[in-house]
């Protein structure tokens, strides 16, 4: 997918003005609320005319303020997720599923229904009203629905806002694998910096109507470390626990970690701050944490006034962060030993 998007929109005090160009199949509109990221993504799909400016998608014009072009939005093959499920009350499962599929061309109708249920686990919904289905389930319907309209790009503005941690982590999964499965490529519109690396490769950041940033969602987490409170956050992918004296230890990758908390997901992961990281230059006699890893650091980066420490871990990567002075008086530089320790109370599982 290549989107070139030059667009101009004003409402009473607030203004959007942004010209980017951006290609890929994994894309990410980050900002918190009221920076113009619905204000894009609706201008993007057709249901907001900009006030002038040019949108190209794969080299087709969707609009251009100059040529007096403006392609209605059901020819734009553009399907949409919103925060809000949006489901017809009066249909039933299958019915809200085959919406946008039976006003599909018959050439574009290229996704099978069944496998579409089988990766989104709808079989045995399909039978039910949407007003007895969970808050995962509407909102997987609603995915279905919009795959199942056979587009050529999917917009999801932040989709998994409404829903609570537990469910969040449950619906990225399938999120991921319908785009994988059915090439269909994704803008995915969030303000949490944790969903833009779980969900996208590039990201366009906005703020006050403007794009101020473009980059690898990674690198966005690592620039917002220094002004974030919560520091960088590393996610870690983990394997099946078992208990130990009143804690969890959790494979990981070629180590192990005690954690306090317990999880019955098959493949869990868990979060933990940077800030949650002390480092040892030596191995210590003694210390109350619960884990004490042997780490090389990788390489360092500046954040503003924090510099984060990548380091391997057995493997594993691990972004810890610290003051200046630290640096200096832990003589840390690339191919260096330390030692990270962890509380096992530090980690919050996902």
């Amino acid at each position: 997918m290549k989107l070139s998007m030059n667009v101009n929109k004003s409402f009473g005090a607030f203004s959007l003005s942004t010209d980017f160009t951006v290609s890929g199949d994994c894309v990410g509109i980050f900002g918190a609320s009221g920076s113009g990221k619905s204000t894009l993504v609706s201008m993007l799909a057709g249901f907001l005319k900009p006030d002038s400016g040019s949108i190209h998608l794969d080299g087709e014009c969707l609009y251009s303020s100059e040529k007096r072009i403006n392609v209605k939005p059901e020819l734009r093959r553009i399907s949409m997720v919103f925060q809000q499920h949006n489901l017809f009350p009066h249909l039933s499962v299958m019915e809200n599923l085959l919406y946008g599929f039976k006003r599909c061309r018959k050439e574009h109708r290229t996704i099978d229904f069944d496998t579409l249920t089988d990766v989104l686990k709808l079989q045995g919904l399909l039978g039910r009203g949407v007003a007895n289905l969970s808050g995962g389930e509407k909102q997987r319907v609603a995915l279905g629905r919009a795959i199942l309209a056979n587009p050529r790009l999917l917009l999801m503005d932040e989709p998994l806002s409404a829903l609570d941690d537990s469910l969040r982590f449950q619906i990225i999964p399938y999120l991921k694998s319908v785009s994988e499965q059915f090439a269909i490529p994704y803008i995915f519109i969030s303000h949490s910096l944790i969903e833009m690396r779980m969900m996208t490769d590039t990201v366009l950041a906005f703020e006050n109507g403007r794009m101020i940033e473009q980059s690898s969602s990674e690198q966005l987490a690592r620039n917002r470390m220094g002004k974030s409170p919560a520091g960088y956050i590393n996610l870690l992918h983990l394997g099946v626990p078992a208990e130990s004296a009143g804690h969890f230890v959790y494979p990981w990758g070629r180590a192990s970690l005690h954690i306090s908390a317990g999880s019955d997901r098959a493949e869990p992961m868990a979060e933990l701050s940077s800030k949650e990281i002390i480092l040892f230059k030596q191995h210590p006699e003694a210390i109350s944490a619960r884990n004490l890893l042997k780490c090389t650091v990788r390489s360092l980066f500046s954040s503003g006034r924090k510099i984060g420490i990548e380091l391997d871990c057995a493997g594993n990567p691990l972004v810890a962060e610290v003051v200046e002075e630290a640096v200096k008086e832990l003589g840390v530089f690339p191919g260096v030993t330390v030692y990270a320790a962890m509380k096992a109370s530090a980690f919050r599982i996902l």
